[in-house]
């Protein structure tokens, strides 16, 4: 929001600093991002001061007081020796005058008494004639063959917008002399609204804060309108069809306007708050939303038919050409105001361009209303039309305010461009809002603000933004009920009047105390506990953790269906108004936005190790919610670690890289012997490279090595990817509770087994196998080699591993270990066929 000083002055009395002023503002939650200073000099060390020195010239410059002044046409007369240029003679007080040479078309010969800006010898200004913004310091010159002393400025020169075609034409109560810096400069105030502070979007809102700082007596403008024409009852029809998407609609009519440019005061406030000038009548639209925060329309009357207005829900196949002169197909959640013909305006949001006011309107219909955030907000996202005024409708407007920013409005226009108002305004309010009123205890003041208010100082804190109080005995002792202001919606709770009290006390103010309320009892939550243990597992396994976007788009996961099957749209869920289309549908996967990811480090890394957490959304046939189960995705890309003197050129990650770390999970939630992998099965992973976790007939989840296919689609250079995603739910479901035992203070027995198998038996089975019957005393359970080719037979492999035994009550002998290994061998022969090499 920008807010300039010489507005915001009008309403209620700045005697500090600007500097100081922002300071304050920015204290109680309304942070000045930024001043700017246009055409005034800012104070000595100011932190907001342009960079005056540097080649290219800032947005805003100081107008010198010596050389830019008000000056006034005494004559103009036309150039000897070119037909496009004009010589005016200029005053500029106490009988000084020069003659400048100047081509600006608006400039014509006769004309006089004009005030123009008026530069003299040595003024800074911007070269209205170059490409590139530069600076300009004027000197005496000739153009053709005549003296130019001077030069009328043009809103570009002196930095105040992009136009140069023709000069500043000032008001006739400019006084001539003086420094133009005192007549048209300023300071403009750059606010950060935040959502809960939509009330000071509004010069009037900000002024408010302003009085309540400072004590200041706030003064509003008058608003009152000459109603002199006949009833507009008789004249313009209203009608509301769903009171829900428009609670509160107010038209007034003006007639016999005249449609031309803003006057320069009106003109330069909009410019100075950001908007840009289109007319009269469309200016004041704009000027009476900045000013009041009561986004306002003004429609043609005379192409409303029947100057009847119709405020209802779109229906199927109706269109509207907005006024960017876009045609758009309107869906039947969008709010129109329609004529008995069709669709004028789409609420809220934009006018519509057949009904808009041009050069020909005599007649004006304007309107101020209320309408429900939620469908603006959806309209406004849908159309990404993101404008002012529905910025304002999305966080609430006072609904008291229609009829008076109607009645400014009117007042404005007749003051302008002429024209008699009808008697009246139509205002259709079936539900008027009840005040809304808060219970505030006394105690909670001292208890969330660690400072002690007596009810008086309370109500004198809360006054100073005009909420109104009266002492009351309440459940929890002395109380406060608090009315709040209508411009207020955002206040709903005592949690946002201790907000109040805390910002006009002062947050600076507020002691540094130790807490004194008791603490509530504090209650595990085992589930997230266990998630937090799976966190610390894999960031202490070297993995980075990323948070990609929920949102999707059915591109992306088609790039992991490497069979590129048509994915069908149903099974996604789809949102009604998506940002952009790249995010239109919820994931059902978090690999695929979790590949872009790494894809995108990798041009950037030589080693990408990611781990994410979090929901998929699945659809209910029939229901509006989705199932959210929980996923855990893994990706490994790239080298195991980063390249070193001591290893130059390492590896990089491969399938079993990933396994172990999977087993490692497993292991931590008792499930490394009751967990088995099974090979395949996963379209998006290497048919040879990839497997299932399973838990009995429970899926934990799949992971392998990246498809080559989708590998290039997602345009990732390294020769392999390995990812993983897991059922979180599943996981933590079917996980084991962990079980200790003393450890034995006796030493471990290794023995050595050398094993030949058939070359398809998952090395993953013998070694459950061997766990099942290695007896009481095995401890762990390792491979430490495969080898296939002569003398093992053919179709046949060498598979070596590692047993450790230790008993908790003794050091094993070689009897025990040789019994115990007999008895093994033979089971293993027995149920896979697995024999002792030789």
């Amino acid at each position: 929001m920008r807010v300039p000083l010489s507005w915001l002055r009008e309403f209620v009395d700045v005697t500090m600093s600007v500097e100081e002023l922002a300071d304050r503002l920015t204290t109680v939650g309304l942070e000045v991002a930024s001043i700017d200073y246009v055409g005034v000099q800012p104070p000595a060390n100011s932190a907001w001061a342009p960079n005056l020195s540097a080649a290219e010239p800032p947005a805003y410059i100081p107008w010198d007081r010596e050389t830019i002044v008000v000056g006034q046409i005494i004559a103009v007369e036309q150039h000897p020796n070119a037909e496009r240029l004009t010589m005016p003679q200029i005053g500029y007080g106490q009988g000084r005058e020069i003659t400048v040479v100047t081509g600006a078309p608006n400039i014509k010969v006769g004309m006089h008494g004009q005030k123009v800006a008026l530069a003299l010898r040595g003024a800074r200004l911007l070269d209205g004639h170059s490409e590139t913004r530069r600076w300009l310091t004027l000197k005496p010159t000739k153009l053709r063959g005549v003296p130019s002393e001077g030069m009328v400025c043009s809103e570009m020169e002196l930095a105040l917008s992009d136009e140069h075609e023709g000069i500043i034409f000032l008001p006739d109560d400019a006084p001539v002399g003086t420094p133009l810096a005192d007549y048209l400069g300023d300071v403009v105030l750059e606010i950060e609204t935040t959502p809960n502070y939509a009330h000071t979007l509004s010069i009037v809102g900000v002024a408010r804060e302003v009085a309540a700082l400072t004590g200041a007596p706030l003064h509003p403008p008058v608003v009152q309108a000459a109603m002199a024409g006949a009833p507009i009852a008789e004249r313009v029809k209203v009608e509301i069809e769903d009171a829900t998407i428009c609670p509160r609609f107010v038209a007034g009519l003006i007639e016999g306007v005249q449609i031309g440019p803003s006057p320069l005061w009106l003109k330069h406030r909009l410019r100075l708050a950001g908007q840009r000038s289109i007319n009269n009548v469309a200016d004041v639209t704009n000027y009476v939303m900045l000013e009041w925060g009561e986004p306002s329309h003004a429609f043609d009357a005379d192409k409303v038919q029947d100057r009847h207005l119709i405020i209802r829900a779109s229906r199927p196949g109706e269109k509207l050409e907005t006024l960017d002169h876009i045609g758009r197909e309107l869906r039947p959640i969008d709010t129109i105001v329609a004529d008995p013909s069709g669709p004028s305006s789409l609420a809220g949001v934009m006018g519509g361009a057949e009904s808009e006011i041009s050069d020909t309107t005599v007649n004006v219909l304007y309107e101020a209303a209320l309408w429900n955030p939620i469908t603006i907000r959806q309209t406004a996202q849908h159309f990404k039309l993101q404008s002012e005024a529905s910025r304002r409708f999305e966080k609430g407007v006072d609904p008291e305010l229609p009829p008076l920013t109607t009645t400014r409005g009117l007042q404005l226009i007749q003051q302008i461009a002429g024209g008699t108002i009808a008697n009246g305004l139509i205002d259709i309010y079936p539900s008027p809002a009840p005040r809304h009123e808060i219970e505030l205890p006394l105690g909670e003041v001292r208890r969330i603000l660690g400072i002690e208010l007596g009810r008086d100082e309370v109500a004198e804190l809360l006054s100073r933004v005009m909420f109104t109080s009266q002492p009351v005995e309440g459940e929890r002792g002395p109380a406060l009920r608090v009315s709040v202001p209508s411009h207020r919606p955002d206040v709903e709770i005592e949690a946002d009047l201790l907000e109040e009290v805390a910002r006009m006390y002062g947050y600076n103010r507020i002691p540094e105390t130790l807490m004194a309320d008791t603490l509530p009892p504090q209650r595990g939550n085992r589930d997230h506990e266990a998630v937090e243990r799976i966190r610390d597992l894999l960031a202490a396994s070297d993995l980075d953790e990323a948070i990609s976007y929920s949102l999707t788009n059915l591109g992306v996961a088609q790039a992991l269906n490497a069979a590129n099957q048509p994915l069908d749209p149903a099974d996604f869920l789809q949102l009604e108004n998506p940002l952009t289309p790249e995010r239109a549908f919820m994931r059902r996967s978090i690999l695929p936005e979790l590949l872009r990811v790494a894809s995108a480090d990798l041009r950037e890394r030589e080693r990408v190790a990611l781990f994410e957490l979090g929901a998929v959304f699945h659809p209910r046939s029939g229901q509006l919610l989705p199932d959210e189960p929980r996923r855990l995705a893994i990706v490994l890309a790239g080298m195991r670690s980063t390249p070193s003197w001591q290893e130059p050129n390492p590896a990089i990650f491969d399938f079993f890289d990933l396994k172990g770390s999977i087993e490692e999970l497993l292991r931590r939630h008792g499930l490394a012997e009751t967990a088995t992998f099974v090979p395949g099965g996963d379209e998006r992973f290497h048919p040879g490279r990839s497997a299932e976790i399973k838990v009995g007939e429970r899926s934990l989840g799949v992971f392998g090595e990246l498809h080559p296919v989708v590998r290039q689609r997602l345009d990732i250079s390294v020769a392999r990817v390995c990812a993983a995603e897991l059922d979180l739910d599943a996981l933590l479901e079917q996980a084991e509770p962990t079980k200790y035992r003393t450890i034995s203070r006796f030493p471990a027995t290794v023995q050595d087994l050398a094993l030949v198998a058939s070359s398809d038996l998952p090395a993953d089975q013998i070694a459950r196998a061997i766990r099942a019957n290695g007896g009481e005393f095995l401890e762990d359970v390792r491979l430490f080699d495969v080898y296939e080719g002569a003398p093992v037979p053919a179709g046949q492999r060498s598979l070596a591993f590692r047993l450790r035994f230790r008993a908790p009550d003794r050091t094993l002998s070689d009897k025990d270990l040789t019994k115990n290994r007999e008895k093994l061998l033979k089971a293993l022969e027995r149920e896979l066929g697995i024999t002792l090499r030789g």
